[in-house]
C-alpha cells in the first residue's frame, strides 16, 4: 500500500539543520501552522516555503525527542476550543525566523468553533526524523501556550509531589529558616556572626568587658587608673552636655559623683531606712549612738568593778581593781585601743576600685 499521509523536511529546512549541526548551533523551531490544502488533501515537497491553505499558525506546545526513538522529534500544538471553522490537511513547522522546516499532511478533519454549535481542544502532533536531534533547540515558551487537560492534570500531580516532598523535608529540617533567629538559642546566631556589637549599638547599648551591656549613665568599678574608651572617671568634674549629651540626661547639672574613696548606698526612696536622702548627695561619716555599762561594788578605792556586757547588760568575768579612787567617787582615764583595728575614721572592709563611668 503506498503511503498516503507523511511528513518531511523542507529543503530549506534540511539545509538549515545540517548548517547547525556543522557550525555546532541550534535550529530553533518555534511555530506550527495548519491548513486546508485548497480544500483538497496535499501531498507535501520538499519545495515547498508555505503551506497550500493556512489557516492557523501559533506558537509550539510541545517539542521533544521521542522516547522510543532519539532521531524522531515530536512537535505539537493545541488548537482551543474557541477557534476553527476549517478542515485540517497540512501542517508545516517554522523556524525563529519563520521559515517552514517541515511540512506534512494528515487525514483530513474538520475543527468546528464553538459559535457553531460544537466546540473541541484539537491537539496536532507532527512526527519528524532528523540525522541529529542536538542541532534543533526544544524549548518552549510556556507563555504563549496552551496545554491539554492531560498534560495539566499530570503537571498538577508533578507539582504536588515535589511540594509534599519540599515541605516533609522542610518539616524535619532543625531550622528551616535560617535567615531567622531562633527562641531557643537565645540570640545565639547574633554571637556566631560576630554581629552582638552591632545588635548592642542598635539598641543604644555597648559592652564593657566580656558580654556587659550598660546604659550611659551607669558608674561600674574599674581595676585600672586608666578608664576605657567611652568611659570617663567619676572624679566630680564638670562635662560638656555638647560633648555627652546622653550623659546630660543622667546628670542634668553636667557635673559627675566624685566616688574617689567613696562607698555606694542604695537610694531610701521612701522606704525609712535612709530618710531625706536626694538622689547623687553625699552623707557624711558618723557612728550610730551606743551605751557601755561598768557594774561597781562601793565608792572606796580598792573597790572591786566588773564591765558589763553591753548587749546582754550583765557582768562578765575578770574583776578589776579601782586605783585613785577616793570615797567620793571613781576616775579614769580614756586612750586608744591597744587591741583590734583602729583609725580615724569607722570602715568596714573593703578593696579599692576605680569607679568610672560610660559617657558615650
Amino acid at each position: 500500500m503506498t503511503t498516503k499521509y507523511f511528513a518531511l523536511l523542507t529543503t530549506q529546512g534540511a539545509a538549515r539543520l545540517a548548517n547547525a549541526a556543522a557550525l555546532g548551533t541550534k535550529l530553533q523551531i518555534t511555530q506550527m501552522a495548519v491548513g486546508d490544502g485548497g480544500d483538497t488533501l496535499p501531498t507535501p515537497d520538499a519545495s515547498q516555503t508555505a503551506l497550500i491553505g493556512e489557516k492557523r499558525r501559533a506558537a509550539l506546545n510541545s517539542l521533544s525527542i521521542d522516547t522510543a526513538n532519539s532521531s524522531q522529534i515530536i512537535a505539537e500544538q493545541i488548537i482551543p476550543e474557541s477557534e476553527g471553522g476549517f478542515w485540517i490537511r497540512e501542517i508545516g513547522l517554522f523556524d525563529a525566523d519563520g521559515v517552514m522546516i517541515a511540512v506534512a499532511n494528515c487525514a483530513e478533519t474538520y475543527k468546528p468553533q464553538l459559535a457553531e454549535g460544537s466546540g473541541r481542544t484539537q491537539t496536532v502532533r507532527m512526527i519528524i526524523i532528523v540525522n541529529s536531534t542536538g542541532a534543533v533547540t526544544l524549548k518552549i515558551d510556556p507563555a504563549v501556550v496552551l496545554a491539554t487537560r492531560q498534560y495539566v492534570d499530570n503537571a498538577v500531580i508533578e507539582v504536588k509531589a515535589y511540594t509534599d516532598d519540599l515541605m516533609a523535608k522542610h518539616v524535619a529540617a532543625a531550622n528551616p529558616h535560617s535567615q531567622y533567629l531562633q527562641a531557643a538559642n537565645a540570640l545565639k546566631e547574633i554571637k556566631d556572626a560576630g554581629k552582638a556589637a552591632d545588635a548592642l549599638d542598635n539598641l543604644g547599648l555597648t559592652i564593657l568587658g566580656a558580654g556587659s551591656a550598660l546604659p550611659v549613665g551607669i558608674p561600674v568599678p574599674w581595676p585600672t587608673a586608666t578608664a576605657p574608651t567611652g568611659w570617663i572617671k567619676c572624679n566630680g568634674a564638670s562635662f560638656s552636655s555638647a560633648t555627652y549629651p546622653e550623659l546630660a540626661k543622667a546628670y542634668p547639672a553636667l557635673k559627675l559623683p566624685d566616688l574617689r574613696g567613696e562607698f555606694l548606698r542604695g537610694w531610701d526612696d521612701g522606704r525609712g531606712v535612709d530618710s531625706g536622702r536626694a538622689l547623687l548627695s553625699l552623707q557624711d561619716h558618723t557612728m550610730q549612738m551606743h551605751n557601755h555599762y561598768m557594774y561597781t561594788q562601793g565608792a572606796l578605792a580598792g573597790t572591786i568593778w566588773a564591765p558589763i556586757d553591753d548587749t546582754n547588760n550583765s557582768q562578765t568575768n575578770g574583776d578589776a581593781a579601782i586605783g585613785n579612787g577616793t570615797s567620793s567617787g571613781i576616775w579614769s582615764t580614756q586612750s586608744n585601743g591597744t587591741v583590734g583595728n583602729f583609725a580615724s575614721e569607722t570602715r568596714p572592709r573593703n578593696v579599692a576600685f576605680n569607679y568610672i563611668v560610660r559617657a558615650a
